[in-house]
């Protein structure tokens, strides 16, 4: 009977491992651009116009609504950019670098006497943190991915090519 108990148990522990575990994908695969969805957390990477990753409960800035506008506000960024660099040794796991800001937010900044801010990139976790990845918004307005899924982004986006960030 307690085998009859445990076996549902068991099948939903697999369940929830295998869904918190990237996809491989094809060897050679490349992203040509990538939307991420702040309201629904979502990280999109594409090839044309097939969708060839998803990264949910992506986590964002301490204050995740509303566009990034000034050195420390703690948003992330709303519109279109690019990914410009990447950063092997940087202090997160991986990082690829967002063009922010763009000529408009700096222009919005200045107007008002203030930093438009800068060094915003997709990243993993903290180096030296171990467990799972960190389940609130906690970056100073990038946008952090678990390191399984930073690894797998970093190997199929080149630098250059467009990320949309809608609110």
């Amino acid at each position: 009977m307690r085998a009859l108990v445990a076996l549902p148990l068991l099948i939903l522990a697999a369940c929830g491992a295998a869904h918190s575990q990237t996809t491989p994908l094809p060897a050679g695969t490349k992203a040509d651009r990538l939307l991420v969805d702040k309201s629904d957390r979502l990280l999109i990477a594409y090839a044309g116009d097939r969708e060839i990753v998803r990264y949910t409960n992506i986590r964002f800035g301490d204050a995740p609504q509303g566009h990034k506008r000034f050195e420390g506000d703690e948003r992330t960024p709303e519109g279109e950019y690019r990914i410009t660099g990447r950063n092997p040794k940087s202090a997160y796991h991986l990082s690829l670098r967002i063009s922010y800001p763009n000529a408009a937010d700096r222009a919005y900044a200045k107007a008002r006497g203030r930093s438009p801010g800068g060094d915003i990139f997709i990243h993993g976790q903290p180096n030296g943190s171990t467990g799972p990845a960190i389940a609130r918004d906690w970056t100073d307005g990038c946008i952090a991915l678990s390191n399984r899924e930073i690894k797998q982004l970093w190997d199929i986006v080149p630098d250059g090519i467009p990320i949309t960030i809608n609110p």
